[in-house]
């Protein structure tokens, strides 16, 4: 696989990341190793997770995957904080106090000193934001991680975050920014992605298939073993299930069928090649589905598939 440097930055990443939310709840241990070993088997680097997903289960299925499984420094392991359900409810924190505390917690259920790169996981105005970039610098400075980045920040947000952390003493500027960014949400492309490319963010693409609706699976109803049938994730992936998604999806089937392709593959490939695009985060219930996704690596989408893709999914201006 390939690998791309992370905006200005000299890290370095699979241009396929492999994202972690369902492990420890809808994906077991068993299934989570298949899906590791799968990716890293292809060449892939970037293995993304977050204090968030299933109260720390995420965490810690990764974490003891790490311990016997693969050498941690054959992975770039990425984590969030400021996100918590332990309560059962939704709760935002991005104090100093409570990011910090996230992180030690990461850092024992992953196993390891270090992470090798630690996003805020969302934007809050409970807390200042110089505040939230302290405990980032922080966390820099005592080596528990090597590159910082946010996610899910709107334009002025990346912006503003990025320009204050732009003359950091410790050296812990802004790297990355983890945004919704699909074929069926291109919000992105409006603010987040120029603002990235013009202070050197990196931007890593979450749920690049649109939710998963873009693998066309919901095309003639909703099967029994995908995420919008989990209690979990129902209300995640109805969004998507609209008219609108309906002739996206259409065209990407199409697009598919004429390339001798999946409609996954498509989706990625157009995702993943999208300007400021560093690797696509994508998530699996199986290591078959899983599989399915590595196949986009060796697609590069003809000029007229990419420009008939970009016409159907254009964002309302």
């Amino acid at each position: 696989m390939e690998e791309r440097r992370v905006g200005s930055s000299g890290l370095r990443v699979s241009r396929l990341g492999l994202g972690t939310m369902t492990w420890g709840r809808d994906t077991d241990e068993h299934e989570s190793a298949d899906q590791l070993r799968a990716f890293l088997d292809a060449g892939g680097t970037l293995v993304d997770t977050a204090a968030g997903y299933g109260d720390g289960d995420s965490e810690r299925v990764l974490g003891s995957l790490l311990d016997g499984l693969v050498d941690r420094d054959d992975v770039v392991l990425a984590t969030k904080a400021g996100i918590d359900r332990r309560s059962g409810q939704r709760v935002v924190d991005t104090s100093r106090r409570a990011l910090l505390a996230a992180l030690d917690a990461s850092l024992d259920r992953l196993g390891t000193d270090h992470v090798d790169l630690w996003q805020v996981h969302t934007w809050s105005d409970g807390a200042p934001l110089k505040e939230t970039l302290s405990a980032l610098e922080d966390a820099v400075r005592s080596g528990r991680a090597r590159y910082v980045g946010v996610s899910n920040y709107s334009g002025w947000q990346t912006a503003r975050a990025a320009t204050l952390l732009e003359g950091s003493p410790v050296g812990a500027r802004l790297v990355s920014t983890q945004v919704e960014y699909s074929l069926l949400a291109r919000g992105a492309e409006r603010e987040v992605v120029p603002a990235a490319g013009a202070l050197g963010l990196g931007v890593l693409p979450w749920s690049p298939l649109g939710r998963g609706v873009l693998s066309g699976k919901y095309r003639t109803g909703t099967p029994a073993d995908s995420r919008a049938a989990s209690p979990h994730f129902a209300g995640f992936v109805e969004r998507y299930l609209d008219e609108r998604s309906r002739r996206v999806v259409d065209a990407v089937v199409t697009a598919a069928e004429g390339l001798g392709a999946s409609p996954v593959e498509i989706a990625l490939a157009w995702v993943r090649d999208r300007p400021g695009v560093v690797a696509p985060v994508v998530g699996a219930r199986t290591a078959a589905q899983l599989r399915g996704s590595l196949g986009a690596e060796d697609l590069v989408l003809p000029p007229q598939i990419r420009a008939a893709l970009d016409e159907v999914s254009a964002p309302a201006r």
